[in-house]
């Protein structure tokens, strides 16, 4: 519905508007079709009323070990439709618009990112009902509701899963297409410094542009790399406040006594914010110094590397998070054996995997890729004039 309307306005503003042109309007909708096919993409693989679900929750029942390899091999699976349709709509949008002019050609790719994106109002809500229903699942377990509260709170959360799967996919869909306009305007901005055209093709046979390739397709995985292990650290402090808890507060473990939930607040913020900092800034070192040793090619080699990279991690992380959430939630509505049996140990196995793939590495990602992009369009004056080759 939303996408319809999208499509019949744009298309009335473009015949109303005669500056405007057919071929931009053409490159948006291309970038809104291609986001509405990761979406149905992404909700097969998510949803566990689809087969990928049911699959792994039935794989559950062999161990945790087979919970995880089958949520690792399915997540790699969902992200080829996805990078394909980014690469469809980033190919096809610079194709109509490049007749207008080189200028243009770059901007049909930031206007098929706009079109991905311009159902905003729907991503975000559908985004927000996520955390919604799962917090209320969380409060409906609390609060003693009963377990048919808990079984209507689990199928709405079992839905928010899936829809925040389905907005990460067009969010990281839509950050693929801005990044690469972004690096469009780096080249723009080595040329406009240099006052004549050192780079107007990337050619990957240079070594140095290699060099800047094989860094930057590292760099995402390191930064991932970096955010679980940072969510690994904050847990273990977590478990250890809240065993000094039960082990020092007398009553709690009865119920006649609260919990200092202070304490454990101030744990995961503290923890979040301390364990960002370095990975933020390993990114953005990794970009000036790459900057530094190859140069202006080199980071150009960089930025490929790190989108084409992290796009493949966060559409990997994002959507083997959300069927491993799922599958848990298959079973724990009575599938598989149902709640207490041994898939459904093995699927909360997975679900502890996927909760930091999904909600800290996978969106992280979109950031760090835009972040280094930025950096490189900030300093590729000085990376013109200071590098080692």
């Amino acid at each position: 519905m939303t996408t319809g309307l999208f499509i019949v306005l744009t298309a009335l503003a473009t015949l109303l508007f005669r500056d405007f042109s057919w071929r931009i309007w053409g490159a948006s909708t291309v970038g809104l079709l291609v986001g509405v096919i990761i979406g149905i993409t992404t909700d097969y693989f998510t949803d566990d009323s689809k087969p990928i679900v049911q699959k792994v929750a039935r794989a559950s029942r062999s161990g945790s070990a087979f919970t995880v390899l089958s949520g690792v091999s399915y997540g790699f699976v969902s992200a080829l439709p996805a990078m394909a349709g980014i690469a469809i709509s980033a190919l096809t949008a610079y194709r109509l618009c490049a007749p207008m002019g080189s200028d243009y050609a770059m901007f049909g790719i930031a206007m098929a990112a706009v079109g991905m994106l311009s159902i905003v109002g729907v991503i975000i809500s559908n985004d927000a009902y996520g955390p919604i229903v799962d917090n209320a699942r969380g409060l409906a377990e609390m609060g003693g509701l009963g377990e048919e509260t808990i079984r209507i709170a689990d199928e709405l959360d079992s839905a928010g899963n899936t829809v925040k799967a389905v907005t990460k996919g067009f969010s990281i869909g839509a950050a693929g297409l801005t990044v690469i306009s972004l690096l469009g305007a780096y080249i723009s901005e080595v040329n406009e410094a240099a006052g004549e055209v050192v780079i107007d093709v990337l050619n990957i046979i240079d070594p140095t542009v290699f060099f800047g390739i094989l860094i930057g397709a590292a760099i995402p995985a390191v930064f991932s790399a970096m955010l679980i292990l940072g969510v690994d650290r904050n847990a273990q402090r977590m478990v250890a406040e809240i065993h000094r808890q039960f082990r020092e507060i007398r009553g709690l473990k009865e119920g006649k006594a609260d919990a200092d939930y202070d304490k454990c607040i101030d744990i995961a913020t503290q923890g979040a914010l301390r364990e960002l900092i370095p990975a933020g800034l390993f990114a953005i070192i990794a970009t000036i110094l790459v900057g530094f040793i190859g140069g202006v090619s080199a980071v150009g080699g960089f930025l490929l590397g790190n989108i084409v990279s992290g796009l493949l991690l966060a559409l990997f992380m994002s959507n083997s998070g959300g069927l491993w959430d799922n599958s848990k939630k298959y079973v724990e509505a009575g599938a598989e054996g149902g709640k207490g049996s041994n898939a459904h140990k093995a699927a909360v196995v997975g679900d502890t995997v996927g909760d930091p793939f999904k909600d800290t590495a996978g969106p992280s990602i979109n950031t760090q890729i835009t972040v280094v992009s930025l950096v490189a369009s900030l300093l590729a004056t000085l990376f013109l004039n200071i590098s080692i080759f």
